[in-house]
C-alpha cells in the first residue's frame, strides 16, 4: 500500500496521529528536561523531607528512610504538563501553517485541540499544575501555613474542589451529561447526582496521585500506563483527539520517567501529581469510564485505602494497621528496597490496566470507527 493510499484510510491516519503525537511529546519533554533541570539545580529548588503527616503527627519511618533525598530538586512535573500544553497549541496553530507552507496536508490532520474532547482535560491539567507549582514553591521556601512550608491539605482540597466544581458544572449544564456507564450493563441516568460523582472522581484521583508519588518513578510509571490505557479506550470510542491527548501525556511522562527512575534526578512534585491525577479523572469522565478508572489504577485504591485505614485505626483504636502509610512506605519499612517496591507496583498496574482496557472496550458494546 502506497502512502497516497494510506492517506485516505481514516483508521490508519487516526492511529498514526495518536502514535505520532505521543512520540512528539516524548521528544519535546526530553529536549526541555536539561533546561528545566539546570534551572532547578541552579536555584536549589529542592524538597524538604516531611517530618509530620497530614494530621501534624511525627512520621516515624518515612523521614529516616528518605533523609538522603533532602535537597533533590522538585517541580519536575512541569516538564510533563508544559510539554503537552505547548504541543496542543502547536498542533492547532503551527502544524496547519507548516502543512500549507510545505503543501503537506497530513500535518494539518495532527491538530488535536478540539473543544469537545481536549479543552476540559487541558484546563484541568494546566490549572491544577499551576496550583501545584505554587504549593511546591511555597514548600521549598518554607512559606505558608503548613508546618515546614506549603499549603495545608485542607487549603489544597478547597482549590481542587473549585476546579472540580467548574468541571462538574460544565459537564452537567453545558454538555448535558448525567449518565454513567457500567461495562456490559449499559448507561444509567443519575440526574443531579452526576455533579457530586464528578467532584468525587476528580478529588479522589488527584489526592491518590499525590499520595502515590512517594518513591522514585512510582507514580510516573503508574500514570504512564493509565494514560496509555485511556488512549486505547478513547481510540476505540472514536475520540481521536482525546486519544492523542492521552498519548501526548504518556509520551511526556515517559521522558520524565527516564530521569525519575531510581535514583531520581528530580521529583514530580505537586505540580505534576495533582495536575495529572486531576486530568486522569477528567479523561475517565469524558470516556464515561469511571468504573474502569478504579480498575486501571487499582494501586491508587490500595494507596489511598491504606491511608484511610491507618488514620481511622489510629484515631479510634490507638494503634497502627501498617508500619507506615501510604502502602508503599509500609513495604519500605518491612525492608523492601525502594526499586523493588516500585517495580512490583508497575507490574501490578500493568495487569490491572490490561484488565481495565479489555473490560472497558468489550463492555462498551458495539465499537464504532
Amino acid at each position: 500500500m502506497s502512502f497516497a493510499q494510506i492517506h485516505t484510510v481514516p483508521e490508519i491516519i487516526n492511529l498514526i496521529k495518536v502514535l505520532f503525537t505521543g512520540v512528539l511529546a516524548f521528544a519535546l519533554a526530553f529536549a526541555l528536561t536539561p533546561l528545566w533541570t539546570h534551572i532547578l539545580y541552579k536555584y536549589k529548588i529542592g524538597i524538604k523531607i516531611k517530618k509530620t503527616d497530614v494530621t501534624g503527627k511525627e512520621l516515624t519511618y518515612v523521614s529516616s528512610l528518605h533523609a538522603g533525598k533532602s535537597g533533590t530538586p522538585t517541580m519536575g512535573g512541569v516538564i510533563v504538563w508544559f510539554s503537552v500544553l505547548v504541543l496542543v497549541i502547536a498542533s492547532h496553530y503551527l502544524l496547519p501553517y507548516l502543512a500549507t507552507l510545505f503543501n503537506f496536508s497530513f500535518l494539518a490532520r495532527l491538530d488535536f485541540f478540539s473543544r469537545s474532547q481536549v479543552w476540559l482535560p487541558l484546563f484541568a491539567l494546566v490549572t491544577a499544575g499551576v496550583l501545584g507549582l505554587f504549593d511546591d514553591f511555597m514548600s521549598v521556601k518554607g512559606w505558608g501555613s503548613n508546618k515546614g512550608g506549603g499549603m495545608r491539605f485542607a487549603k489544597r482540597l478547597w482549590w481542587l474542589l473549585i476546579i472540580a466544581g467548574v468541571g462538574a458544572w460544565w459537564f452537567y449544564y453545558k454538555l448535558g451529561w448525567d449518565r454513567i456507564h457500567v461495562p456490559a450493563l449499559g448507561d444509567f441516568s443519575i440526574g443531579l447526582w452526576y455533579i457530586p460523582l464528578f467532584i468525587f472522581v476528580i478529588i479522589s484521583a488527584a489526592v491518590s496521585s499525590n499520595e502515590t508519588d512517594g518513591l522514585d518513578g512510582l507514580n510516573a510509571g503508574v500514570l504512564t500506563m493509565a494514560f496509555s490505557s485511556f488512549a486505547l479506550i478513547a481510540f476505540f470510542q472514536n475520540k481521536i483527539d482525546l486519544a492523542s491527548f492521552c498519548a501526548a501525556l504518556s509520551g511526556a511522562l515517559l521522558a520524565f520517567l527516564w530521569f525519575n527512575i531510581y535514583p531520581a534526578r528530580f521529583f514530580m512534585g505537586d505540580t505534576g501529581a495533582m495536575s495529572l491525577g486531576t486530568t486522569l479523572g477528567v479523561v475517565a469522565l469524558l470516556t464515561n469510564s469511571v468504573a474502569i478508572l478504579y480498575i486501571i489504577v487499582f494501586v491508587y485504591v490500595l494507596e489511598s485505602g491504606s491511608v484511610v485505614i491507618q488514620l481511622i485505626s489510629k484515631k479510634f483504636f490507638k494503634r497502627k494497621v501498617f508500619l507506615a502509610a501510604p502502602l508503599h512506605h509500609h513495604f519500605e519499612a518491612k525492608g523492601w528496597p525502594e526499586p523493588k517496591v516500585v517495580m512490583r507496583a508497575w507490574v501490578f498496574t500493568a495487569v490491572t490496566a490490561a484488565m481495565g482496557v479489555i473490560i472497558g472496550i468489550l463492555g462498551m458494546g458495539k465499537i464504532k470507527f
